[in-house]
């Protein structure tokens, strides 16, 4: 699961944005210079299968989605910037 979601190199930007509170799929289109929708799709679907994220439908008209991040995937979060504190003692 961590090679998985550490591998794409969008899940941490979708992160980034989410704590940033863009939890809007254009938005994070919009927001990140190379970052196509399919791309995005799959990373968030991903990120989903996971438990990482959640995704909440608005029941409007135009539909709305916002995803979330959940208990676990903050748990999860908190994992990758202690295994990214270690990368960076490594580097030293």
């Amino acid at each position: 699961m961590v090679e998985t979601i550490y591998g794409c190199k969008w899940s941490l930007t979708v992160y980034q944005l989410l704590a940033n509170g863009i939890n809007r799929p254009g938005e994070m289109v919009r927001n990140v210079e190379g970052l196509s929708t399919k791309v995005l799709n799959e990373c968030l679907r991903k990120n989903l299968e996971f438990g990482i994220l959640q995704r909440i439908e608005y029941a409007e008209v135009p539909p709305r989605v916002e995803y979330q991040v959940t208990a676990f995937g903050d748990k999860f979060l908190r994992i990758l910037e202690q295994l990214e504190e270690l990368q960076q003692e490594l580097a030293k």
